[in-house]
């Protein structure tokens, strides 16, 4: 039941995300809401830059440590993730000399940055002490808390800066509520043993993070690039909020299959049986593929009849033209970063991920500059960024090809028809309200039966 409130309290932190990307639209004029997009993807790469790796780290090493081994890695960990913090201070100060953004943005900024990263961090730590339900519910209340914090700054000031400083006051909450709800034990160690624990971390854990912070490039190269031709116009507004909004649900869902099952993969892979290793990766690769393709549909089914309520005027057009190929893009995205990912990650195959992450970027940053150059619409530049994700993912199975934890082909099939249904209500009209109500009941019709065929609710609830 607590795998169940934790799969729900990440469907919570979605909505609370979209509804938040919503509301800031509505409350900020487009060039506002463009520098709050700017700023924010800005300070989710810095905030990935400096703390992924400890992130990673923490999962790949706290999840097969024993009780008192864990204590002592927790203690190197937060001690690594406050040396990132100060660091990350200085250099993005000394940076941020040569940005063109306002000083009270690059400030905030920084600040979110740092805020989340040791937020993150710590509730890290309270999911690896066995306490999933306790991190599910620090997780929806820090969710809760962005949401209103960022509502109440643009609706009151109606800034960029104001709604940043509610983002800010989110996390600091969310740090707050953490550290007095769970202390997760911890154990001093001695400067020598915390360098040795810093030098393992840092040699899997700053190799996985740099393919992290490339994947994460991606995105934010769209935009540079996209937005730099549209400029801070209702078009460029539309697309920032397709960019903003339809990762949202594709990076929850994959957070909370990970935060569920991946422990549990990791210590099978360590200390069970090759075949049960096997076993419970092909069962992940089944929640996540399934799950994301039934997603993906419902964005593609539903998104656009939202908009024409929620979006604002100026920026309707600009996002109805570029969020089914944005979701398409999420949707692969996603996958080569989470999924292709998790052999490479079990082997501490870094390396590799950085690689594949390296290739990724240079593919995507070619065809979309070569579609900007070419005079090609937004939408179909991120088609050409689709195909060279998927290119990419192609050409990264090998290490899970040899693993050989395939998911079942027919339960695929039928997510994807699923999916293609789910997808195709969005031609039907949603006038009167019982046509609108006839989609929904279909949808939860098709999402149910995969979910049953895959028995997903039970892998949710199996310990």
């Amino acid at each position: 039941m607590t795998r169940l409130f934790a799969m729900a309290g990440y469907l919570y932190q979605s909505a609370a995300a979209i509804i938040l990307i919503f509301a800031i639209s509505h409350l900020l004029p487009a060039a506002d809401y463009t520098n709050f997009s700017l700023a924010l993807a800005s300070s989710q790469l810095l905030c990935v830059l400096m703390f992924e790796w400890l992130q990673l780290a923490g999962l790949r090493f706290l999840a097969a440590a024993g009780e008192n081994e864990a204590a002592r890695l927790r203690w190197s960990l937060f001690a690594a993730g406050l040396s990132s913090a100060g660091a990350l201070v200085v250099v993005g100060s000394c940076a941020s000399l040569a940005s063109v953004l306002p000083a009270g943005i690059i400030a905030l900024g920084l600040g979110i940055s740092v805020l989340q990263g040791l937020t993150d961090l710590y509730l890290l730590s309270v999911r690896l002490s066995d306490r999933l339900g306790v991190a599910s519910s620090l997780l929806a209340f820090r969710a809760t808390a962005l949401l209103t914090g960022a509502a109440a700054g643009a609706a009151i000031w109606g800034t960029a800066e104001a709604a940043l400083l509610g983002v800010s006051a989110g996390h600091a909450l969310g740090l707050l509520a953490g550290l007095v709800a769970y202390r997760t034990p911890l154990e001093r160690v001695p400067l020598r043993t915390m360098l040795a624990d810093w030098r393992d971390f840092s040699r899997y854990g700053m190799l996985a993070a740099g393919a992290s912070v490339i994947h994460l490039s991606v995105p934010v190269l769209l935009r540079f690039i996209i937005i730099g031709r549209l400029g801070a116009t209702g078009a460029g507004a539309g697309f920032s909020i397709a960019l903003d909004l339809l990762q949202r649900p594709f990076w929850v869902l994959n957070a909370a299959i990970h935060t569920v099952s991946y422990p549990d993969v990791v210590k099978d892979f360590e200390h069970g049986t090759v075949v049960k290793s096997v076993q419970s990766t092909r069962r992940m690769f089944e929640f996540m593929v399934c799950t994301t393709l039934v997603l993906l549909g419902g964005l593609i089914g539903f998104i656009p009849d939202a908009a024409r309520i929620l979006v604002p005027r100026e920026s309707l057009d600009g996002f109805l033209t570029t969020a089914p190929v944005v979701a398409v893009f999420y949707f692969l995205h996603t996958h080569l970063q989470a999924t292709v990912a998790v052999v490479p990650h079990l082997e501490k195959l870094a390396t590799r991920l950085v690689a594949v992450a390296t290739g990724q970027l240079a593919i995507v940053a070619a065809v979309a500059l070569a579609a900007a150059w070419a005079g090609l619409s937004p939408r179909q530049a991120v088609g050409c960024a689709c195909l060279a994700t998927l290119v990419t993912i192609v050409a990264a199975l090998g290490p899970t090809l040899r693993f050989e934890a395939f998911p079942r082909w027919s339960l695929v099939a039928q997510a994807v028809a699923a999916a293609v249904l789910i997808g195709s209500l969005g031609a039907m009209p949603t006038e009167p309200a019982a046509w609108l109500a006839g989609k929904i009941v279909i949808a939860a019709l098709a999402t149910a039966i995969v979910g049953w065929r895959g028995d997903f609710l039970m892998l949710a609830r199996r310990s």
